[in-house]
């Protein structure tokens, strides 16, 4: 089995992603098929996605179209607008004349979106233009773009590739994670001693990119306006300005700017915007609250995004369960705790804290409500790490929580992988009724 450094979990798990990572994956697989058909007209767009691809790109703002939504929506803007080589910020070209374009474009009915029943993230595009067909598959990572094809041929050569390790026919996602899920929570700690100079630059442009998103809802109350809200109840008085509620606050504010469709990446975390968000923020909201020099908070940040991928290695990339909570939020609180000067002991009290605490969350969808549930994990783990500080922890004889960090990030995994699948099959159903019925009042 492989081994890997730091820094490979970090270039692997760790990236810039603009919008929500669901739509995007959509739209990246759209114009790279795109691309092989170069300025040819486009006659019509059919894309094939999982059931959580589906669930997570219905009701979320793509940035930069002024309100669209929709997977449909998706598919068009990354064909007409798309740079398939900036991968998560695949949208960042998109300009006012493609976004009419995909209009247009859907209007007539261009694009047919199908609903692929089994599990693991999986985007197909197929892309007609009068006698040639162009189509590509992203599956296991959000920009893991494992097959290009034109007119049913291979396309070997093209950078837009994901590499795969030579001879195992294996991404590197998939052989991290067989790496991630064997480690213990001392050897995920030791890596964190491994963190150079350049990572911990790496970390800091991740904080930069996300405080600018937290700081554009503060202003301007995107989305469901909780930051906002949260800032106005700490200036009445109403709340209190405490380590649980300025973590909070920055990381509500920056889900409300990015579920709102604000033109602002994120720094993901684990294939994940909104993880990103709570991995990061609410270690960094706490700063001024503590004594910690810059070196040791950002040093804090690299292990949050260690956990958040230790777990999502054992809870798949998409399920039933919200990530932000479970894994992003074990990973804040891994990272609140080593930051106020916990040691592994206390870090495993941490993450059962959480994990007891969050665990029934469901991911019922992105959309602006995620900010509700990123305001909760925020708090969650900042309340987590101090709680074990103080020696209050889950015992292993209560519910799903185990005897270790490993064993319960396993069971945890289990509830979400095997214990969720007909509760995941619910939800979307129930949001495909929804849908349907919007779509029958608008009929009228």
């Amino acid at each position: 089995m492989s081994t890997f450094t730091v820094k490979d979990i970090l270039n692997i798990e760790v990236a810039p992603a603009l919008g929500c990572t669901e739509p995007v994956a959509i739209a990246l697989g759209a114009a790279a098929a795109a691309s092989l058909l170069g300025k040819a007209p486009l006659d019509t767009i059919e894309i094939w996605v999982d059931p959580n691809i589906y669930k997570n790109g219905m009701a979320v703002i793509i940035p930069g179209t002024g309100g669209m939504t929709g997977l449909d929506s998706a598919a068009a803007l990354g064909a007409f607008g798309g740079n398939p080589s900036l991968g998560m910020e695949v949208l960042d070209t998109l300009t006012a004349d493609n976004v009419e374009e995909a209009k247009e474009f859907l209007a007539e009915k261009g694009v047919q979106v199908n609903l692929r029943q089994e599990t693991g993230l999986y985007v197909r595009t197929r892309i007609a233009s009068g006698e040639k067909e162009a189509e590509s598959l992203i599956t296991e990572l959000h920009n893991n773009l494992a097959d290009l094809r034109l007119n049913g041929a291979p396309v070997l050569e093209s950078e837009l590739l994901s590499p795969q390790t030579p001879g195992s026919g294996k991404t590197k996602l998939a052989e991290l994670e067989e790496w991630l899920v064997n480690l213990t929570l001392e050897e995920i700690l030791e890596l964190v001693s491994d963190l150079d100079s350049h990572d911990l630059l790496f970390l800091k442009q991740g904080v930069t990119y996300n405080l600018k998103l937290a700081e554009h809802g503060l202003k301007y109350g995107n989305g469901l306006g909780i930051g906002k809200a949260i800032d106005r109840l700490v200036k009445q008085k109403l709340l209190a300005k405490d380590m649980a509620t300025s973590a909070r606050m920055l990381t509500s504010a920056a889900a409300d700017a990015r579920m709102g469709g604000a033109r602002l990446p994120a720094m993901s975390s684990a294939g994940s915007g909104n993880h990103g968000l709570t991995a990061i923020l609410p270690i960094w909201a706490i700063k001024d609250f503590i004594d910690a020099d810059e070196e040791t908070l950002l040093r804090a940040i690299g292990l949050s995004h260690i956990v958040t991928a230790y777990v999502k290695a054992h809870t798949g990339r998409l399920s039933a369960v919200c990530g932000c909570s479970v894994a992003a939020g074990a990973g804040a609180t891994a990272g609140i705790t080593y930051l106020v000067g916990g040691d592994a002991s206390h870090m495993e009290g941490a993450i059962k804290n959480i994990i007891e605490d969050l665990a029934g969350v469901i991911c019922d969808g992105a959309k602006a409500g995620c900010a509700l549930k990123l305001n909760t994990a925020a708090g969650a783990a900042v309340q987590a790490a101090l709680f074990s500080l103080q020696g209050v922890n889950v015992k292993d004889t209560d519910g799903i929580i185990g005897n270790s960090t490993s064993q319960t990030v396993k069971n945890m995994g289990t509830l979400s992988t095997s214990g969720m699948v007909e509760t995941d099959k619910t939800i979307l159903q129930i949001m495909l009724e929804k849908q349907l019925s919007k779509k029958k009042q608008d009929g009228k």
